[in-house]
């Protein structure tokens, strides 16, 4: 469960690293924003590092880190394209969605 967490906490980060500036930093220049999104990725960092670690050594696989941290990223993603930058939810998002749901599915069978 720790590394559920870590990943999902580092994802937030990384997702705001990425994203922020499509419109609260549109207007700045653009070493500023790189600036900010290195500094923020930064958090993001300190926290997926640690939990690949622990999930590694809890006995994840490289390749169930990685698709877990997909599915992850695309929950955050898909409320942060909503919520912040207003955009909808469309039943093709849902779709991919679950196709990795269906790749997480696959790489724990039997774990």
């Amino acid at each position: 469960m720790p590394t559920v967490l870590l990943l999902t906490l580092s994802n937030l980060f990384m997702t705001t690293a990425w994203y922020w500036h499509l419109k609260a930093g549109s207007t700045k220049p653009l070493w500023v924003v790189i600036l900010i999104s290195w500094t923020i990725a930064l958090v993001e960092y300190s926290l997926a590092v640690p939990a690949n670690r622990i999930g590694y050594a809890n006995g994840w696989s490289a390749g169930q880190l990685k698709i877990v941290q997909e599915a992850i990223a695309l929950i955050i993603f898909g409320g942060f394209m909503s919520w912040v930058l207003g955009e909808p939810v469309t039943w093709r998002h849902l779709a991919a969605f679950g196709c990795i749901m269906g790749a997480v599915g696959f790489l724990f069978v039997g774990k």
